[in-house]
């Protein structure tokens, strides 16, 4: 029935736009259906704040690591801070940028939006998985003061890596938030943002258009993934291939419409195995929704069209959850290989570099794990299993780990847990993920040790108790 629903919409939306097959796989451009209109606008689709984000969150990700060990600690901070609250049209496009012959059409925060910022759309529900009993926005504050004092961005006492553990909570408590449980949710309502009135006053999109719109530009796509395979999707997101980023051949690479961003990128960095079409699924969801609100015409929406676009929404929201949970398996397989690594290292040389790769690792995994619980579900007994199982910090080289935060706001190390024990709880973290979610790729997949690892430290603990 809802792939019936699909086709209908899909129809109808092609008479309604005059658009030919081809064209249908490119997200816009949309005619203006706003009732008065006198404007010069022809398009509708406009998401320029939602990409400013996206640029934002990747220059914060770029500067967590340019911290020198303390001496500039408090300069490190303000410019982070500055672009976490935005609202700075100078501020300069740290990433992405030019890279290996490849330009980016714009420079400064101007050339996308001035107005936009992380601050005012961060999750500030409370985050359990982190010490301290903090709301999510005073969590990103927190990292954000301790990047800034860090060397390089790692913190090897407490195993901590701060542009991983930054960037991936902000995916979520921003990018993923944002969209599933709001402009998806709440503004798909038949009384909330109507698809017969403006979104704002004297807008030349309705209210319906640029809210589905923004959600889409909180996805990260770019309006012509649809056209590209897994794998040149994420392409484009590392600028590795200008040909395949440059949609309307000037050379260039238009964040606005032309990159792929975060979210986006990691559906296609799971698809890339051939066992999940994340992306397409997604994609084509957002599409066919925005197909059906132009093919109204400027008219609030019909409740059966209603109905049929809130299906899109949901098959949106429950992707994109998989996809984060999908991140999240894969790096807790990493953390697995890492700890082998680290006890197989020859030298303190290779040690070291093992410690640091398992730092940044088990940074991506808890801030997917976190970003997780930045939607609109509950996810009740499984947040709690996810954060009992991953912690609150990565088991250190002396077998300590983070339990808290004092009064000083310093890290409280107080307990021990061995290697192996950790690897149990890795291989617990894939098949809890891989069973609630029901995940298709499932790269890096470690489970098969499981029985093996268990059997092990269930002989270790009987000869322990002979």
């Amino acid at each position: 029935m809802f792939k019936s629903a699909l086709k209908t919409g899909t129809c109808l939306a092609a008479l309604v736009l005059g658009v030919s097959a081809a064209q249908a796989e490119v997200y816009g451009p949309f005619p203006v259906t706003v009732k008065g209109y006198e404007g010069d606008k022809t398009n509708s689709v406009s998401y320029s704040g939602q990409i400013a984000r996206h640029v934002l969150h990747d220059s914060l990700k770029s500067l967590a690591g340019k911290g020198d060990g303390g001496m500039n600690a408090a300069d490190l901070e303000t410019q982070m801070l500055a672009y976490f609250m935005g609202n700075n049209a100078e501020l300069p496009i740290l990433a992405p940028a030019d890279k290996d012959g490849i330009d980016v059409k714009q420079a400064t925060m101007g050339d996308i939006s001035a107005s936009a910022n992380l601050e005012g759309k961060f999750y500030n529900g409370a985050m359990s998985a982190w010490p301290g009993n903090m709301t999510g926005k005073e969590v990103i504050r927190h990292m954000i003061a301790q990047a800034a004092k860090s060397n390089g961005g790692f913190d090897p006492e407490t195993g901590y890596n701060w542009p991983q553990l930054i960037s991936k909570f902000t995916m979520g408590a921003v990018s993923y938030h944002q969209a599933v449980d709001n402009y998806l949710d709440e503004k798909m309502e038949a009384g909330n943002k109507p698809n017969g009135a403006p979104y704002k006053e004297g807008a030349y999109y309705t209210g319906k258009e640029h809210s589905w719109d923004e959600a889409f530009g909180y996805w990260g796509a770019a309006a012509h993934s649809l056209e590209l395979s897994a794998g040149d999707n994420y392409t484009v997101a590392k600028l590795r291939d200008l040909g395949l980023a440059d949609a309307n051949g000037d050379g260039m690479v238009d964040l606005k419409s032309e990159m792929v961003f975060g979210p986006a990128y990691y559906a296609a960095g799971a698809d890339k195995g051939g066992a999940s079409e994340y992306l397409p699924t997604m994609f084509n969801a957002f599409l066919e929704g925005r197909k059906l609100i132009a093919a109204a015409g400027g008219e609030n929406l019909s409740a059966e069209d209603l109905a049929t676009l809130q299906g899109h929404a949901a098959v949106i929201a429950d992707t994109w959850e998989k996809v984060l949970a999908e991140a999240a398996f894969k790096y807790a397989g990493s953390v697995y290989k890492d700890i082998t690594a680290i006890q197989e290292a020859a030298d303190d040389e290779a040690r070291a570099k093992a410690y640091a790769n398992y730092g940044k690792h088990w940074g991506e995994l808890k801030g997917f794990a976190m970003a997780l619980q930045t939607g609109k579900n509950n996810l009740g007994e499984t947040a709690v299993m996810l954060n009992e199982l991953i912690g609150f910090g990565p088991v250190t080289l002396n077998n300590s780990y983070v339990t808290g935060i004092d009064a000083e706001g310093n890290f409280i190390m107080d307990r021990r847990m061995s290697w192996n024990d950790y690897q149990l709880n890795m291989l617990k973290t894939q098949t809890l993920l891989a069973d609630t979610f029901g995940l298709l790729a499932k790269a890096n997949d470690q489970m098969a040790d499981l029985g093996k690892l268990t059997e092990m430290l269930d002989a270790e603990t009987n000869a322990e108790t002979d």
